[in-house]
C-alpha cells in the first residue's frame, strides 16, 4: 500500500554536505511524524531527527547544529540536510513515518529501505 524510499546518499569527504530525501508513495491519507534514523556498522539503530506534522523538530545531540530535518507535505517528502559531515556520521540512514492510508484511517509506522552515507577522513 504505502512505501517510503530514501535517496541522496553517497560518499563524501569530511566537512562536506549531503541532502537526503524520503518520499512516501501509495494510498496515503495523512502523514503524522516523520523521522530519520541511522545505523552505523556494528552499532544499534539510533534516532537522528524527528519532525511532527506541525513542524516541530528534535535532534540527537551528536547532530545538533549540523543537520536539519524538514518536510514538504504537498510532496509527502521529508528531508535531512547534513552539513559539516564527520566520519562518525557514516551509516545507513533510514526514514520512518506514521501514516494513515487513504482507504483505512488506522495509522501505521512505515520504514524505508535505507540509503548509505559514507564520510571519509
Amino acid at each position: 500500500q504505502v512505501q517510503l524510499r530514501e535517496s541522496g546518499g553517497g560518499n563524501v569527504q569530511a566537512a562536506g554536505s549531503l541532502m537526503l530525501s524520503c518520499a512516501a508513495s501509495g494510498s496515503i491519507g495523512s502523514i503524522n511524524a516523520m523521522r530519520w534514523y541511522r545505523q552505523a556498522p556494528g552499532k544499534q539503530r539510533e534516532l537522528v531527527a524527528v519532525i511532527t506534522s506541525g513542524g516541530s523538530t528534535n535532534y540527537a545531540d551528536s547532530v545538533k547544529g549540523r543537520f536539519t530535518i524538514s518536510r514538504d507535505n504537498a510532496k509527502n517528502t521529508v528531508y535531512l540536510q547534513m552539513n559539516s559531515l564527520k566520519p562518525e556520521d557514516t551509516a545507513v540512514y533510514y526514514c520512518n513515518a506514521d501514516i494513515a492510508g487513504a482507504w483505512d484511517s488506522a495509522i501505521r509506522r512505515y520504514w524505508g529501505q535505507g540509503t548509505q552515507v559514507t564520510v571519509s577522513s
